[in-house]
């Protein structure tokens, strides 16, 4: 009952005398700095929002005018060519004013109109600058006499007065909607290389039919939604994509992210969580005052929306039985830590004060120690969340919407972020260290399938040894986003925040901290945690996974053969899986829109006529001179796919919310219908390093992460995600699952090194290993 009286400001009771009133001071203390909080929070939020509001004006500008035309009052010139007399006649003052104040009041509204007129004109001329992107196609070197006068004007209006993270929100242009025509004509182009000639006539005949008839009528009403809203893709990606899939979000839709490949800052678990909880929350300070840099297109000035960012923290998504919802909290000023079975609620203030990495350690120490047991069904509880969606949803109806269960999961569903304090060591370590890291991201992706939150948006992963990882739900945001927090919390970890000689958290300890609060259940559906179990158990075993880093060469030596890459990388997965399933498939690779207000993601379909040309040259032993110029053709190719999804001309979301209104409408289109089940069997996307400037790469190369990765999409393709890291390594991440007899992540990571060693070579003009006769491999066949 201790913890439970700690969780009221005063108790009472009915005496003979009357009623005893027993006040809590420290909690009652607790409340007047929380709202305190609170209100310094909603005044910051008021004063950001004038300030995002009026840029790339300050508000300061505002009594710069007011006094020049004050001055030019006086000088007896009218600069407002009479209005401000014309304002002074109708002004509805008392009599009693004299007409110099009247003046004097008519200028001051005069003054605040031309501000504000002058402030819509530069952000009218700022978003049009935004909306630009011709010098994204333009050749290095040879730029267009209008892509001149765009950068010194961009610059000019970019490169100014310190930006919040908010100030461009405004100004971005929104996402346009292609022209059906060229979608459809894209379209054709990027499955060519992967049908028969009867496919593709029969393909190219219900493109036709769809073109010519139900196509303009669908578009017709894209192009009204992107007059009313912000971007006409997003809120039904948001919908249909994540929230409406009944499947588990777990592996199929939450992705991770990894810590130092080589270095563990202290071995201590409770002070990694001490120090690296303190980081998020120092990020998330800066958050709130829009003190983050707003990103920007690598090499320049140009800034990409930041609407995302409004979710990252006490955030959770909401099961539902026809969908899910997202649901996000102003503020929390505590986490809910898992520990063997058991939750508990850590508050990270005290007395209005975030407390220090040492602190937080103490406290993280306080739950390993306990030697509480949990409650009836508890240990497994977080296994409803890794489960299917619809009986997570009717469990949370019937078992958790009053009393103990919905304070409990109220606690969890409104902290900050979920942590997981994990009994297992993982990391790079022991007699295979290749397997180890294997094992360590198949780990991070899915866990003992209850032990994380993966509704939460994301969930923080500490393990025995002091390796830490993140795992993410993908519904509220990319995972650019959350790589810039985890980035962050790394950096802010070992560089600025340390340990001791004996790899404890710097600082003191207040040791009156109250202990953090078990959370309590009275768990009865522990036949659906069990059900839920059973299905996320068996999704995770089936998952493979392979990671590794390549460190032969990297980006540097690509660059100096003048290839892109980003390009290069994709060109040798098409040849590695072309390799080892003797064909080509429908390859995905993600590519952000956030150019536009509320942008996401768009696909880049890397498989295309050029790239499959090549992979057949170079698998036919065609010469060197003819490989490398159908692999620059292809590596171009790629680069133009690549710019026209990220400028609006991408194919599949405009082909999407076509057959989103489709379905409104109650039509049916066997094409659109045929586009939508098309199976992507190889899922890509590349994980940069956005805050080069938090690392030292050249004094301290060890610090660096391996990345992150995501589960397969297809039951029979793979998931790839790899980052460039500096000059000389890359890292793969490659999933599939042991049902499908035909992948293999390893034997694909093999194909994949080889590749990549081929074409470099081929770039370089080396000669390339003689080829091995491989048991069991069919003859390539041309015409696939």
């Amino acid at each position: 009952m201790a913890e439970a009286h700690q969780a009221v400001a005063f108790q009472f009771t009915v005496t003979p005398e009357g009623i005893d009133l027993q006040l809590s001071h420290q909690a009652l203390s607790e409340i007047y700095l929380s709202g305190v909080r609170s209100w310094k929070k909603r005044v910051i939020r008021l004063k950001n929002n004038v300030i995002t509001g009026v840029y790339p004006a300050s508000p300061s500008s505002w009594l710069f005018v007011v006094i020049a035309i004050l001055a030019t009052m006086y000088t007896r010139s009218d600069p407002s060519m009479g209005l401000i007399a014309k304002i002074q006649e109708h002004l509805p003052v008392s009599q009693s004013m004299s007409s110099q104040c009247q003046a004097v009041l008519s200028a001051v509204l005069f003054s605040t109109m031309l501000w504000l007129l002058l402030i819509f004109t530069m952000r009218l001329c700022l978003k049009q600058l935004l909306s630009y992107h011709r010098w994204m196609f333009e050749q290095h070197g040879k730029m267009s006499n209008t892509t001149k006068v765009w950068v010194v004007s961009s610059g000019a209006h970019l490169s100014g007065r310190k930006p919040l993270l908010y100030s461009y929100q405004g100004s971005l242009p929104n996402l346009p909607v292609p022209v059906v025509k060229d979608t459809v004509k894209r379209y054709l182009e990027s499955v060519r290389p992967l049908m028969d000639d009867t496919q593709y006539e029969r393909t190219t005949k219900l493109a036709e039919e769809f073109e010519s008839s139900l196509g303009n009528r669908l578009q017709w009403y894209l192009k009204l939604k992107s007059l009313w809203a912000a971007n006409y893709v997003s809120d039904w990606w948001e919908e249909y994509v994540y929230l409406r899939g009944r499947s588990p979000i777990m592996v199929n839709s939450n992705y991770y992210g990894m810590d130092f490949l080589f270095v563990t800052p202290t071995p201590i678990q409770s002070a990694r969580a001490g120090n690296s909880i303190h980081s998020f929350f120092l990020y998330r300070r800066k958050l709130n005052k829009e003190e983050i840099k707003p990103s920007r297109i690598p090499g320049t000035v140009i800034p990409l929306c930041a609407a995302q960012c409004e979710r990252i923290f006490h955030t959770t998504r909401i099961p539902g039985e026809e969908t899910d919802t997202v649901q996000h909290w102003q503020d929390s000023d505590y986490i809910v830590v898992y520990h063997k079975g058991r939750y508990f609620r850590l508050r990270v203030y005290q007395a209005g004060r975030l407390l220090s990495p040492r602190e937080i350690e103490f406290q993280i120490q306080r739950i390993l120690d306990d030697p509480a047991a949990p409650s009836k069904g508890e240990a497994h509880l977080g296994a409803l969340t890794a489960g299917d969606r619809i009986p997570w949803a009717k469990a949370r109806t019937k078992f958790f919407s009053t009393g103990l269960n919905k304070r409990s999961l109220d606690c969890i569903e409104k902290a900050a972020f979920f942590v997981t304090l994990d009994d297992d060591e993982q990391g790079m370590m022991g007699d295979d260290p290749a397997a180890s890291l294997d094992n360590y991201a198949k780990n991070l992706l899915h866990g003992k399938c209850y032990d994380r939150w993966f509704d939460k948006s994301f969930s923080v992963v500490f393990y025995k040894n002091g390796k830490c990882g993140i795992n993410a739900e993908h519904s509220w945001a990319d995972a650019p986003v959350l790589a810039h927090v985890w980035e962050y919390a790394l950096a802010t970890d070992s560089f600025q925040l340390g340990y001791n000689t004996e790899g404890h958290c710097k600082g003191e300890v207040d040791s009156s901290l109250p202990k953090p609060q078990k959370l309590n259940w009275e768990i009865t559906p522990e036949e659906q945690i069990s059900q839920s179990l059973d299905v996320a158990q068996k999704l995770a075993d089936d998952i493979d996974f392979h990671v590794f880093s390549f460190q032969e060469f990297g980006k540097g030596k690509v660059k100096k053969c003048r290839v892109s890459p980003d390009a290069f990388i994709q060109m040798c997965l098409q040849l590695a899986y072309f390799r080892e399933q003797n064909n080509f498939c429908l390859t995905y690779e993600a590519s952000m829109t956030r150019l536009f207000r509320e942008g996401r993601t768009e696909t880049v379909r890397s498989c295309s006529n050029e790239s499959s040309a090549f992979v057949r040259a170079f698998e036919g032993g065609e010469a060197p001179d003819v490989c490398r110029r159908l692999l620059r053709a292809a590596s171009e190719k790629h680069q133009l796919l690549y710019r026209m999804a990220m400028t609006g001309g991408g194919i599949d979301r405009h082909l999407f919310c076509l057959y989103v209104v489709s379905k409104y409408l109650g039509v049916e289109s066997p094409f659109l219908k045929e586009v939508l089940s098309e199976p992507w069997r190889l899922s890509t996307s590349q994980t940069g390093v956005q805050q080069v400037e938090l690392f030292d790469l050249v004094n301290h190369p060890e610090y660096i992460s391996c990345g992150g990765g995501f589960g397969p999409v297809a039951d029979d393709g793979y998931g790839v995600s790899y980052s460039l890291i500096g000059d000389n390594m890359i890292n793969f991440h490659i999933s599939c699952k042991h049902s499908c007899p035909q992948t293999d992540a390893h034997k694909f990571g093999s194909q994949i090194k080889k590749a990549l060693h081929d074409i470099i070579n081929l770039l370089s003009g080396a000669q390339p290993e003689p080829k091995k006769p491989e048991a069991g491999r069919p003859e390539v066949k041309k015409d696939q």
